[in-house]
């Protein structure tokens, strides 16, 4: 018997759906009926789509061609246009965008099936966002996803572009290349957001840097995609110099992102420290414990 996922509608009225490591939170406003209609839409989505990634997994761990994709499924071949612009300069494969072309799936089913003026795919604090009319959406953003730390809040609204939010870094649930505490990106999708937070993530960085610790990947993880490829696993003392140059580095690459419109903004955090590009200023709000927390 083939595994089935977990779907529970949470005291809060939000929908949980759970499947292996992808683990969502579902919001929706609008009348009763169609949010049922949109949230069994998402389970009936959801179901399978962790087998049909699997049966891919072998080429969704290699490189990116920039222009070939050799993928089947539709959440596989979003996963590969995500990363398929970066994948001239740099080495990435399409998991690097996992979270947020899932998140996109299942809100996409939702939308299919019924009228909702704001509805939200929360995977792992990578979020697929629909805003309609006057809807808005606050996103929060910490500035270390790991532990207690400062909130900051950010409201979108049914006229910006964004549509999708995704928050890469060292201590996030995949291996980082770079040294940042969090990088959130705001996009026109979520799988862009998420390719792209993880671009601009391993940027900030401070190559051969004597306080920065590295591992290959496989050494940590034997099935990564990252291979041998060395991510950072401890980051000691750093001088605000230091920080400076790191958070440069990435601020760079978030503003030829944000030329070329494959971003809206970004949020770039490291040590205390904070770069905000091509997006309104980010306001303090309040302590927190979660990476990204949506209301």
């Amino acid at each position: 018997m083939s595994r089935q996922p977990q779907i529970a509608v949470l005291p809060d009225r939000r929908l949980h759906l759970q499947d292996g490591p992808i683990d969502l939170i579902i919001g929706a406003d609008g009348a009763e009926a169609d949010i049922r209609t949109a949230y069994r839409a998402a389970a009936e989505r959801f179901t399978g789509l962790l087998d049909d990634l699997c049966s891919e997994l072998s080429e969704l761990r290699k490189a990116a061609d920039r222009d070939r994709c050799r993928l089947n499924g539709v959440v596989a071949r979003r996963m590969h246009a995500a990363v398929a612009p970066f994948a001239a300069d740099m080495f990435i494969t399409p998991m690097a965008a996992v979270a947020g072309a899932v998140a996109e799936e299942i809100l996409g089913a939702m939308l299919a099936a019924a009228a909702l003026p704001r509805a939200y795919v929360n995977n792992g604090g990578d979020i697929a966002l629909h805003l309609q009319d006057a809807a808005t959406f606050s996103v929060g953003l910490m500035d270390r996803p790991d532990a207690n730390g400062v909130m900051r809040s950010l409201t979108l609204r049914s006229e910006d572009a964004v549509r999708g939010i995704a928050t890469s870094g060292r201590h996030g649930r995949s291996f980082s290349l770079g040294i940042a505490d969090a990088v959130t990106v705001l996009a026109r999708s979520a799988a862009q957001a998420d390719a792209a937070a993880t671009v601009i993530a391993n940027a900030v960085d401070l190559p051969g840097h004597p306080a920065v610790y590295r591992r290959p990947a496989c050494e940590l993880q034997p099935d990564s995609d990252l291979g041998h490829r060395l991510v950072t696993c401890e980051v000691g003392a750093l001088d605000d110099a230091d920080v400076a140059t790191a958070l440069a580095a990435g601020e760079q690459v978030a503003q030829a992102l944000l030329s070329d419109g494959l971003i809206e903004g970004a949020v770039l955090q490291l040590c205390g420290a904070m770069r905000v590009a091509g997006t309104r200023a980010v306001e303090i709000h309040r302590p927190a414990q979660l990476r990204a927390a949506a209301a």
